[in-house]
């Protein structure tokens, strides 16, 4: 979340033409004020309110009361919803009825919570507020006539409202506003156009002298009200207060300009799916530390990298507290490991040599662990061998190498030159809404994992703010990478600084941070010439506890010539959702909530269930829903293939500082068990038949073609084999970053015999198995053998 208890979700509502409307102010005191923020008062200051849980939160949010008829002053004639979502930008739909709750929320969703029904509520809310605008003579509409504005917003958009008696004019504008400037009356001018020249080519927009027009690229209510009239990149101003003209910028939450309300096309419905009760949850072990960041490491055990905390449940030599641990998947054991540097957020990578590279974080907290210093430009690397012991249980490394500039929830993906390529962050972990916090940006480090010193904008995260960080990436066969941030993706060319494929927005949601679902690159194969399929399931509204979750899933294939994303859906809207590749090339749908989004204390409703999609089925029929589990894994929680084909699942740490016992405030503690999940391909006397004894003479292949020998075991029943050289990457957020999986090549197979000797051939290039630590499996009529490490170079 952007600094602590820092919510940047802010207000849909459009600042033209209110200069006459007053709200209320919030005058309730917090008990607990955040004291690095507020010192020892018990008022929350300007631009903070008054939460739910007695501490005060940044959120401009909260100082605007929408008045409750303010967009809908004849609900009776409205409609009710048919999909949950309501109010002025879903044509003025009522909650009636609604299951979930009949309040509609200041964004325009039904639900019964306190978002819902509190501040900004729109219809159907509890506490009915006024405004201290009241109709009189000149704007009280002629009986059967069109009604008059009541809030400066006018035309076909708006109830064909016109601007009569509206104090700054009466010429309602192309986009939907009142006034009396040129830009109002002229060109597009809707109604009351008298005041001024119809057939006039002066600009359009909503210039007043109270509404200026943006000077950098940032708009509405939270920067003056300015608006986008001119500005290059687009006229749209978004949700969030930047200007653009994507669908982020023009569909839901657009505050002004050419705005459609239309979100970039709405994905498909929850769609029902078969309940198996396949596979079989397991509570093994203790994670030590909260569990924010894990990887799979050459000696088969896992590392957790966590944030500095004021509780884990391991101590280091010197008597701080550890914030990273090394965990045996054989024995469930753990040990302590220590770090330099705070790694809040941090994104990773593996190196060419098989060391983890954990890239960016946050600030110090001297106050609470002076021993962990700045981590925001940190680089920490760690190594694991499975042929040299003696590195178990060492700790992270940090020999002073830095980025070159700070990068709090950054991506990064290592190239096929070993080279790695890391993008987007935060600056200084403040509110993403003013780009001065940002840093849109990439770098390369060298395969090494020193930075070159170089900042590159990106354009594709510049026009995304705030939705551009922890950005999904793929690199691609031709050393391209495929980028998607927000609903936006595009493949581009590092060595030559450029987008050389613009692809469509994803219909529905936001898919990345703070909405963010999970991305998974489906197997690549010689079988479709090593051609990529990205699927991307999951997402959300907006960062606030109210945000409904997507449950839309999206298939493209970017490098093919009329890439689309072929839709689906999951049973249920699923927001921090990760994708977990199996080695049978099916994918496993673990973790996260149906209401909500990431940040501390902002997700409800957990999604339990697993869910498992085989992509070489029909549209439809792709998921099945597998075993639930019995324990929340929310905001920072991860899952892993091991090597046994079982997938490990843990973490889930919602609170600002470890909570173990649930509140009203609080009501998801941080959890520490480990689990495990056994997938069907391993239960009901599976297991029994899995191949086994594999031996790789050769522990490292090179990514050009070349051949290698492997030996193993099967049933005589095994009718037919796969090889998957698999890498299961840095996994952080529901987003794995550099997870991906190949069938390779065989050759010498023979049914009916038990002991196999087979040739493998690798993948034609590095572009496609990156050098790096990667697990070779036998697959056996759909049953993975226990997975061995080698080395790819």
């Amino acid at each position: 979340m952007f600094s602590y208890s820092v919510l940047f979700a802010v207000s849909l509502l459009a600042t033209e033409g209110l200069a006459n409307i007053s709200f209320p102010k919030p005058v309730i005191e917090c008990d607990k004020p955040l004291a690095e923020l507020n010192g020892a008062s018990g008022k929350c200051l300007k631009g903070q309110w008054c939460g739910p849980d007695k501490l005060c939160h940044f959120s401009e949010i909260s100082n605007i009361v929408k008045p409750q008829q303010l967009f809908d002053n004849n609900l009776a004639k409205r409609a009710p919803t048919t999909d949950g979502r309501c109010g002025k930008d879903f044509g003025g739909a009522t909650c009636a009825g609604w299951p979930a709750g009949e309040c509609c929320s200041q964004y325009g969703y039904c639900g019964n919570t306190e978002g819902h029904c509190g501040a900004g509520c729109q219809s159907g809310c509890a506490v009915q507020v006024t405004t201290t605008v009241t109709p009189t003579p000149s704007n009280t509409p002629a009986p059967g006539g069109p009604p008059a504005s009541k809030d400066g917003r006018c035309g076909k958009g708006f109830g064909n409202a016109t601007c009569k008696g509206w104090p700054l004019g009466e010429c309602c504008s192309e986009y939907g506003y009142c006034g009396g400037s040129a830009a109002h009356c002229g060109v597009g001018c809707q109604n009351g156009c008298d005041g001024g020249d119809p057939t006039s080519s002066a600009p359009i927009g909503e210039p007043t002298a109270s509404i200026p027009i943006t000077k950098d690229g940032t708009c509405g209510r939270t920067n003056g009200g300015a608006i986008c009239m001119g500005w290059p990149q687009g006229e749209c101003c978004s949700m969030y207060g930047f200007c653009g003209d994507t669908s982020a910028h023009c569909g839901d939450g657009c505050q002004n300009g050419p705005c459609s309300h239309e979100g970039g096309g709405d994905g498909p419905a929850p769609q029902p799916a078969p309940i198996t009760n396949g596979g079989r949850w397991d509570i093994v072990g203790d994670s030590g530390v909260p569990v924010m960041h894990a990887a799979l490491m050459p000696n088969g055990r896992v590392i957790f990298l966590d944030k500095v905390e004021d509780y884990t449940k391991l101590k280091l030599p010197n008597g701080r507290l550890a914030y990273s641990a090394e965990y045996d998947p054989v024995t469930n054991t753990k040990v302590a490991l220590s770090y330099k540097t705070n790694a809040f957020c941090a994104g990773g990578t593996f190196l060419a040599d098989g060391r983890l590279l954990a890239i960016g974080g946050n600030g110090p907290l001297d106050w609470l662990d002076p021993t962990v210093t700045d981590g925001f430009d940190g680089l920490r690397y760690i190594r694991r061998s499975a042929s040299d012991a003696s590195l178990n249980g060492q700790s992270w490394s940090e020999p002073g190498h830095k980025l070159a500039s700070k990068r709090w929830y950054p991506s990064a993906q290592t190239l096929a030159d070993g080279r790695v390529f890391v993008t987007s962050g935060s600056l200084n972990g403040l509110d993403p809404g003013v780009p001065a916090n940002n840093n849109p940006t990439y770098e390369i480090l060298s395969k090494d994992g020193v930075s070159n010193g170089r900042d590159v904008p990106m354009a594709i995260l510049v026009d995304n703010q705030p939705y551009y960080m922890y950005p999904f990436m793929h690199l691609l066969k031709d050393g391209k990478i495929y980028v998607f941030t927000a609903k936006a993706s595009q493949i581009f060319d590092i060595a030559q600084n450029r987008i050389t494929k613009t692809l469509p927005d994803m219909p529905g949601m936001y898919r990345t941070y703070p909405n963010t679902g999970g991305s998974v690159l489906l197997p690549l194969s010689a079988a479709n010439n090593w051609n990529s399929k990205v699927i991307i399931c999951g997402g959300g509204a907006y960062q606030d506890i109210t945000s409904p979750c997507d449950p839309s899933c999206g298939t493209i294939a970017p490098e093919a010539a009329n890439a689309a994303w072929e839709m689906e859906a999951m049973p249920e809207g699923r927001g921090g959702v990760e994708g977990t590749l199996l080695p049978d090339g099916t994918i496993l749908w673990l973790n996260g909530h149906s209401l909500g989004a990431q940040g501390f204390l902002l997700a409800a409703n957990p999604t339990l269930r697993a869910l498992h999609y085989d992509p070489t089925k029909p549209v439809g029929q792709r998921f099945t829903q597998l075993a639930a589990s019995t324990r929340p894994r929310l905001y920072h929680s991860v899952a892993l293939l091991m090597l046994d084909g079982t997938v490990m699942v843990t973490g889930s740490n919602p609170n600002e500082m470890p909570i173990l016992t649930p509140t009203k405030a609080a009501p998801y503690v941080t959890d520490f068990t480990v689990e495990k999940f056994t997938p069907p391909y391993l239960l009901d006397g599976k297991a029994a038949r899995r191949p086994t004894n594999l031996v790789i003479p050769n522990k490292t292949w090179t990514s050009n073609g070349s051949v290698y020998t492997i030996t193993f075991n099967v049933p005589t029943t095994t009718k037919a084999i796969k090889i998957s050289l698999y890498h299961g990457g840095f996994v952080t957020h529901s987003v794995h970053m550099g997870h991906r999986m190949m069938f390779l090549s065989n050759t010498g197979f023979v049914a009916g015999r038990t002991s196999q000797t087979v040739r493998v051939t690798m993948p034609p290039n590095r572009n496609i198995a990156p050098p790096g630590p990667y697990v070779v499996y036998v697959v056996g009529d759909g049953i993975p053998s226990v997975g061995q490490f080698v080395t790819v170079n």
